[in-house]
């Protein structure tokens, strides 16, 4: 079993909170284990008898009929026989469907939805809920609103690093090259060879991502759709943008494909938790750019399956993975601009902006974080330095170098260390 202490050590200290714990994340990253298996086994261990744990997975083909919200609320309902706490389980929430109420005194009412299961059995007053998701859409934007202020979401990602190398049986450096290429979904990280960790990527995305996407959505030009998401995939640590796009179906496809179709389709990848867009904020304007962004994957593997495992760029690889990790260690993660006055050959003034790969936040901390596979050379270190020594704060900043390396402090406070040490160390 994979230990996933730090989501287990979430729950439980939201345990009885009176607030509804939305675990949301991409299809087969683990959500499902860690409350059926990890956090059951907790709730077991420490007192809770197991006919006061009540568990729906939505996705089983004998719960089909909970599908309706008021078979799902009868049949929870059922259960709870006394007054004492009652842990809800209830796995892929985004399947329940609206219906109109039946009550014909109630025919022009809001329809009946999972929301309204929810706030039900909230005021049970013994019912403490918890339910996974995959569609941020359904979930994560309306849990306030909807929830009415009791909605608490814990995101679960695929195993970063740290998790990874509790289980891979070899040296770190080898378990780095693989981590890299097929990424983090337990699964795959499970799977014996290139072969099969190959194929279950692949099916994974074709088989489950791409489909839920296109029923969620209605989408009608599934080809379009897949070259969005390989475009996404090829540009990985690049500036891209909707025109940028627009213009590589015209360029390489002679297709004309609309700026708000492509819109549509990335927020929808967005939703389903695939991909996730870093805005650019201009650090001493304190403002943020609209345009461009930077689009990373939730899972290294899923991106390489995409392109079939033909484009191996460690450089956007490994800054895929730092972006994924600051997020799983809950900062706000955004692309770093620093614009200067220099002047030209004339001598005459021009505004430069300088690039800083991430400015993290969390709470009243900030760190600065430049990912470099080396910076042996004399002048590419001075380039990745260099907005560092344009910024007039005291907020940390990390140089993150490919492999092994122990931190080090230069004179000018700038901390330079190995990308591994610094995703085994936690914080």
């Amino acid at each position: 079993m994979i230990n996933r202490s730090a989501y287990l050590d979430r729950l439980v200290s939201r345990k009885d909170n009176g607030m509804v714990k939305v675990i949301t994340g991409t299809r087969r990253s683990g959500k499902s284990f860690l409350l059926f298996t990890i956090y059951h086994q907790y709730l077991v261990k420490n007192g809770v008898k197991e006919n006061h744990i009540i568990e729906v997975s939505l996705e089983e083909t004998e719960n089909f009929a909970l599908h309706n919200p008021m078979k799902l609320s009868e049949h929870i309902k059922s259960r709870i026989k006394d007054k004492k706490p009652y842990y809800i389980f209830i796995d892929e929430i985004q399947f329940v469907q609206s219906v109109q109420n039946p009550d014909p005194m109630l025919k022009d009412a809001a329809p009946i939805t999972f929301y309204s299961v929810i706030n039900g059995l909230l005021k049970l007053g013994n019912a403490d809920i918890y339910v996974t998701g995959s569609n941020s859409k359904m979930l994560s934007s309306d849990i306030l609103t909807e929830f009415r202020g009791r909605g608490d979401e814990v995101r679960v990602y695929p195993l970063n690093f740290k998790e990874f190398m509790s289980v891979y049986k070899g040296d770190v450096r080898d378990g780095w090259q693989e981590y890299l290429e097929y990424g983090g979904l337990p699964l795959a990280v499970l799977a014996k060879n290139h072969e099969a960790k190959s194929r279950y990527l692949k099916n994974l995305f074709e088989e489950t991502y791409i489909k839920d996407v296109v029923e969620r959505n209605h989408f009608k030009h599934t080809d379009n759709l897949n070259d969005v998401l390989n475009i996404l995939s090829s540009s990985v640590g690049s500036l891209t943008n909707v025109q940028k796009i627009q213009n590589t179906f015209k360029s390489v496809k002679k297709e004309s494909v609309s700026a708000v179709t492509i819109s549509h389709y990335i927020k929808a990848l967005e939703e389903s938790f695939i991909i996730e867009g870093a805005n650019r904020y201009d650090v001493k304007g304190r403002k943020y750019i609209s345009t461009p962004l930077k689009y990373y994957f939730v899972d290294t593997g899923l991106r390489n399956a995409r392109l079939n495992f033909r484009q191996f760029e460690e450089t956007h690889l490994m800054e895929n993975v730092i972006y994924n990790e600051l997020k799983i260690r809950g900062y706000d993660v955004d692309v770093g601009v620093v614009e200067v006055n220099e002047k030209n050959e004339k001598g005459n003034g021009i505004k430069k902006q300088l690039e800083i790969d991430f400015v993290a936040n969390r709470a009243e901390e900030r760190i600065y974080i430049q990912s470099a596979l080396s910076i042996d050379d004399a002048q590419k270190a001075a380039q990745k330095i260099r907005p560092f020594t344009k910024l007039q704060d005291s907020f940390k900043k990390i140089v993150l170098v490919k492999g092994k390396q122990n931190a080090h402090t230069d004179e000018r406070g700038i901390i330079t260390m190995g990308v591994i040490d610094f995703l085994l160390e936690g914080e």
